[in-house]
């Protein structure tokens, strides 16, 4: 074998370790950055189940197949690439286009929590906000929109966060660790809400087996408990969805706040967080976050209470305005090629 060949050999066993460890610090920086996105991909887990809350069973699935494959165009198609030309050229602008999702979290949780305790009032909102679906599909094409819209305020935050987390390199390498973070949290997500939203097919098919044995009994008992038990655990789950969005809501915008040299807010709450685990010895780092937590939800639903109102009668009036208008563009341009 020549020399040549055997150099060449050499170079190709060089940049292929290269290219190993190149993956390897790929993989080890995308998990880092899931990990500190671990907690709005809960909330992102805990919101999606009310989205099929009131469809029949067939079509549970293919509801969150759309939301699922409508997050992934938010993540890969649009947010990625947004992230990076923004870090690039307008680092400026992520912190307040995060506020504005938190203002949108706020909004959509409080709603929520408003919707309960005064449904006359709230269905009056939603009301006048847009006309309201009556057939089976609209409804089911308004949720998906709905889900999808939620899920890009998330999905925002989590490319965000990891974003923040990827030490400065090339551009090829953080869009890789994006991309691998977007496609295992959607994937983690949507496929852990299908197995949540169907357990309960599982519990009555278990409840069903017929197998006379110790284990046909426990079998029939597990799916007698989860039949009896998915709905509760559903209903907790939307509760949980909405405390989250709020609480996550509040916080972008309290720390974005700080990011402008308002930082009164962070540094009470922070401050009170301190003062309860160095008063209560038992679990302080639980406590700690519990109090920084239910700061930054108090901040969100007072934020989600101003929202409401602005929603109902600025925002939704100018939105209505502006749509208005392009019916008339279109009138006007039909009658200007009619003339031609």
């Amino acid at each position: 074998m020549s020399v040549g060949l055997i150099a060449l050999l050499d170079d190709i066993a060089a940049l292929a370790k290269v290219a190993a460890a190149s993956l390897d610090d790929i993989a080890g920086q995308a998990a880092k950055a899931g990990a500190k996105a671990a907690g709005v991909v809960i909330d992102d887990a805990a919101v999606t189940p009310r989205y099929v809350t009131g469809f029949s069973a067939a079509r549970e699935l293919p509801i969150i197949g759309k939301i699922a494959i409508g997050s992934l165009k938010n993540k890969l198609l649009l947010l990625l690439p947004a992230a990076l030309v923004l870090s690039l050229v307008a680092p400026q602008a992520i912190t307040p286009l995060l506020m504005i999702g938190g203002l949108y979290l706020c909004y959509e949780g409080v709603e929520k929590v408003y919707a309960l305790v005064m449904p006359h009032a709230a269905h009056a909102h939603e009301s006048a906000l847009e006309a309201t679906s009556l057939d089976a599909k609209s409804i089911e094409d308004e949720k998906v929109a709905g889900a999808i819209k939620t899920d890009f305020i998330l999905s925002a935050e989590i490319m965000a966060i990891t974003l923040s987390a990827v030490p400065s390199g090339s551009m090829v390498t953080q869009a890789v660790i994006l991309a691998v973070v977007g496609l295992g949290i959607t994937a983690a997500v949507y496929g852990g809400v299908a197995l949540i939203v169907k357990a309960d097919d599982l519990g009555l098919m278990l409840a069903r087996v017929r197998t006379v044995s110790a284990m046909g009994a426990l079998l029939r008992s597990i799916g007698k408990g989860l039949v009896t038990g998915m709905p509760y655990f559903l209903k907790l789950l939307g509760i949980v969805g909405t405390a989250a969005m709020i609480w996550v809501g509040g916080g972008i915008i309290v720390h974005g706040l700080e990011a402008y040299g308002f930082g009164g807010l962070a540094h009470l709450i922070h401050d009170a967080g301190e003062a309860i685990a160095h008063a209560v010895p038992v679990l302080p780092s639980v406590l700690r976050w519990i109090v920084e937590a239910a700061g930054a939800g108090i901040i969100g639903i007072v934020v989600g209470l101003v929202a409401i109102p602005l929603a109902g009668y600025v925002v939704s009036p100018a939105w209505r305005y502006l749509k208005s208008l392009l019916p008339r563009r279109r009138q006007k341009e039909a009658l200007a090629d009619e003339k031609k």
